[in-house]
């Protein structure tokens, strides 16, 4: 669930439904990436979604993540397809969740331990 990410977490499968898609933008080597919010019953979360993929979900869309990962990025928790992951969608539109909370707020923690472990 949804509620149960952690930072440093891998091999997270997980189903959510999409609530929304943000705006696309590239890195400098020329990838696309955006983030996306998916929810499940436990809450909601970001999602880093890369390339191709991202094109693909829609909001409404239920998807399985299989082998992602959890990391930090700007004090925020976010979900990553990991190496050899897959977002594969199983689904449109039935399924519960709630959109609060939201894991992907800015958690202060987060940020602190964030900088201690750069000094």
């Amino acid at each position: 669930l949804v509620k149960d990410v952690k930072p440093g977490l891998k091999n997270l499968n997980l189903i959510f439904i999409v609530l929304e898609t943000g705006r696309v933008t590239k890195t400098k080597d020329g990838h696309e990436v955006r983030t996306c919010k998916v929810a499940d019953k436990s809450g909601s979360i970001n999602i880093s979604v890369w390339d191709d993929v991202g094109n693909l979900i829609q909001p409404g869309d239920i998807i399985r993540l299989t082998k992602g990962y959890a990391s930090v990025f700007k004090g925020c928790l976010t979900l990553y397809t990991g190496r050899g992951g897959d977002l594969q969608k199983i689904g449109e539109f039935c399924m519960v969740y709630s959109e609060v909370p939201n894991f992907s707020e800015p958690n202060p923690e987060y940020v602190a331990q964030q900088s201690q472990s750069k000094g």
